[in-house]
């Protein structure tokens, strides 16, 4: 008989006792005699038998799966930021630490999240999310455990896992100023009220303004997050002449694709513009020139997250609800003193 056809019916007829019996001796409940329980362990034995986990978590109204939302998600904004794929990395292994599965779900404005009630999912983490959203609205209508990661939400009895991202846009333009630079670019995404990207901005302009140096909005480029944006931006700096000697990208990906524009058009960095960037991915390592970046803890995040989540899931009252990680600075060749 092949395993996949064995089931606790097949089970109880090898053991001469009744599927009620061996749902008994597989959950460890009810009133069993060890002489019972013991040829109920041996049928499953002999047989290979593996409890369907799915039947039992529907009994216990739980999944073992968690799902990571990423909402008002970009065309082609997973697979070319590879922040995402540490982030998730970090998440899988909390989660297969508590013995739970992962979905990734990128959701539109208008989603119902219909599917959280249809696969019965314990929880969620979910990622920039914004308060007063339709979004943010409905999941909180779902009543099922969440975590907020990058929101900067104001309900203090949320759970939030984010960054100290003002901190790391103040670190990434003193840096530069050190380096003698005094028009330093942003290169930014979407700068959405208390978002990540606005949190950075406000890190950088207080830079700026404790130099004494005037904050100007057209050193600002806002653009989708994305390699793609950084490299089709080279042009707009490499436009304003030798007036732009430096530029902070809040995003590696985007200062990766904004290295590569600069090099196709005869623009060297770090010779005639510094480039430095933020969160210290794996591609960063390894690029050339090395990518001088504000580095995050992107895994220790994720795993910080599913920590948050199954404590809720546990109803453990004695963790704290939100966690702000760190930053630091991580110099490599990108970045030199301005001639």
């Amino acid at each position: 008989m092949s395993q996949e056809r064995i089931t606790i019916k097949d089970v109880a007829k090898r053991a001469k006792v009744s599927i009620a019996t061996v749902s008994n001796v597989l959950n460890g409940t009810g009133r069993v005699a060890p002489n019972t329980v013991q040829s109920v362990q041996a049928a499953i034995a002999e047989m290979n038998f593996t409890p369907s986990m799915s039947a039992r978590n529907l009994k216990d109204k739980k999944s073992s799966l968690i799902a990571v939302i990423v909402p008002f998600l970009e065309k082609g904004r997973l697979h070319d930021n590879p922040f995402y794929w540490q982030l998730v990395t970090g998440i899988e292994e909390g989660a297969r630490n508590e013995k739970l599965h992962v979905l990734l779900v990128g959701v539109e404005p208008d989603e119902t999240f219909s599917f959280v009630r249809e696969r019965h999912l314990d929880g969620l983490i979910i990622i920039g999310v914004f308060e007063g959203s339709p979004i943010y609205e409905r999941i909180l209508e779902l009543n099922v455990p969440c975590v907020f990661m990058d929101s900067y939400l104001k309900n203090n009895e949320l759970y939030q896992v984010g960054l100290d991202d003002e901190l790391g846009g103040y670190i990434g333009t003193k840096h530069l100023l050190s380096l003698g630079h005094q028009n330093i670019a942003l290169l930014t995404g979407t700068l959405l009220e208390e978002g990540v990207n606005h949190r950075r901005w406000l890190g950088y302009k207080r830079a700026l303004e404790e130099a004494g140096m005037a904050y100007q909005s057209d050193h600002v480029f806002e653009v989708p997050t994305s390699s793609i944006s950084g490299y089709r931006t080279a042009s707009q700096i490499a436009s304003r002449g030798q007036e732009l000697t430096a530029v902070f990208a809040l995003s590696d990906v985007l200062a990766i694709g904004l290295i590569k524009g600069l090099h196709d058009l005869g623009i060297v960095v770090p010779r005639d513009v510094s480039v430095m960037g933020f969160d210290d991915n794996q591609n960063s390592h390894y690029m050339v020139p090395g990518l001088t970046t504000v580095h995050q803890d992107i895994v220790l995040k994720g795993q910080t997250a599913v920590k948050l989540l199954t404590a809720q899931m546990d109803k453990d009252a004695a963790i704290d609800r939100k966690v702000v990680i760190g930053v630091e600075l991580t110099i490599r060749q990108s970045t030199a003193v301005k001639k």
